[in-house]
């Protein structure tokens, strides 16, 4: 069971009790650097940032836990200082996020398939409900046996059931060595290698192929890294170039990403290279690819749903909502939670899914 502890603002209680009474909207908002991701943004401005600061952290543990409005920098720095990170590499977006709108949405970077994604790292959160309680979910453990695990349900959520006021995420240490390498391989020739290194033991940690070259990189202890080297071929890349390869896929700063609309897909990562015009940058190691607007003739959903993935509208027009659509059951049972979190709708209506 949840456990009601916690501070807030008492501000904000005001602000979630009012809403709640009147049936007022509020749009939750950290720093706004994504703002642009999601469906539509109404309701009355919560900021969120003055709630912030590290409440815990023990590098010993490999846990940290710091409040919604602490900036992602703020977080990254004090890991530095310890030599461990987010191995999930949240993106930054030129920006620099909350660490509460970090987890709403979700993102991870490019070590994703490799490390996991931003859930597999939430141990444990704080929400401010729409009754005005702080409940506590999880905690600052590797496992979580409480049943169904509403801190990783929370991820990727854009704040429709509550505000997300703490959160405890599991960090990891630096690796020891990390390299790159680059191989001119056509992009099928490269899926087909990164999903065949991936069911070796190599200490991958990044594989993406952009304008006819894939960049592999290797994370990990000195003997392992050079072993894989090896075994992989290609070029070196000099650490200044792969730093900074690596940081414009996390942080969509490529100029891929300066397309004035982009399709998002994500599919099974040894999924054939798709029906659609114009070379894509792919990442995840073939599981996550990218296209510059297709023609209108080109059903990029349709065609991502026989591939078994699905397609997001990064960019551009969205007539049709920027999600994929759900599948009945799974439509169903967001709005449940919807109702079972946020009854009268006042938590970022219509930000995931119009109309909830």
């Amino acid at each position: 069971m949840p456990e009601a502890n916690g501070t807030v603002p008492d501000e904000w209680r005001e602000r979630v009790l009012g809403a709640s009474r009147e049936g007022v909207g509020l749009r939750l908002r950290g720093a706004g650097s994504k703002d642009f991701y999601g469906e539509a943004l109404t309701g009355e401005l919560l900021d969120l940032r003055s709630f912030r600061g590290i409440v815990d952290y023990e590098p010993s543990e490999l846990v940290i836990t710091a409040r919604c409005g602490t900036p992602l920098s703020e977080v990254e720095a004090v890991l530095a200082a310890q030599g461990q990170f987010l191995a999930f590499e949240p993106p930054a977006f030129s920006a620099d996020p909350t660490l509460g709108g970090v987890i709403a949405v979700g993102l991870s970077g490019p070590r994703r398939m490799f490390a996991g994604a931003a859930r597999d790292f939430v141990l444990g959160t704080r929400l401010l409900t729409a009754q005005g309680e702080v409940l506590r979910f999880g905690g600052q453990v590797m496992k979580n046996v409480a049943g169904f695990d509403v801190s990783r349900l929370l991820c990727g959520s854009l704040g429709i059931l509550g505000v997300i006021t703490e959160v405890s995420l599991k960090v990891l240490p630096r690796p020891r060595l990390e390299e790159t390498l680059r191989l001119e391989l056509p992009a099928a020739e490269a899926v087909a290698a990164f999903n065949r290194w991936a069911a070796l033991p190599l200490p991958l940690s990044g594989a993406a192929w952009a304008q006819g070259s894939a960049w592999v990189r290797l994370s990990g202890a000195p003997a392992a890294v050079r072993a894989a080297r090896q075994q992989i071929g290609g070029d070196p890349v000099a650490t200044p170039l792969a730093e900074s390869f690596w940081s414009a896929l996390r942080h969509y700063q490529h100029t891929f990403f300066s397309a004035a609309g982009l399709w998002r897909l994500s599919l099974p990562s040894a999924t054939p290279p798709l029906a659609l015009p114009g070379e894509p940058l792919i990442d995840w190691g073939g599981a996550l690819r990218w296209y510059a607007d297709p023609p209108r003739e080109f059903d990029v959903r349709e065609v991502a749903g026989a591939a078994q993935g699905t397609a997001l509208r990064w960019r551009g027009a969205a007539p049709e909502g920027r999600f994929h659509p759900l599948p009945a059951i799974n439509a169903r049972l967001h709005r449940r939670l919807k109702e079972r979190f946020d009854p009268r709708g006042i938590f970022n209506p219509g930000r995931l899914i119009p109309g909830l």
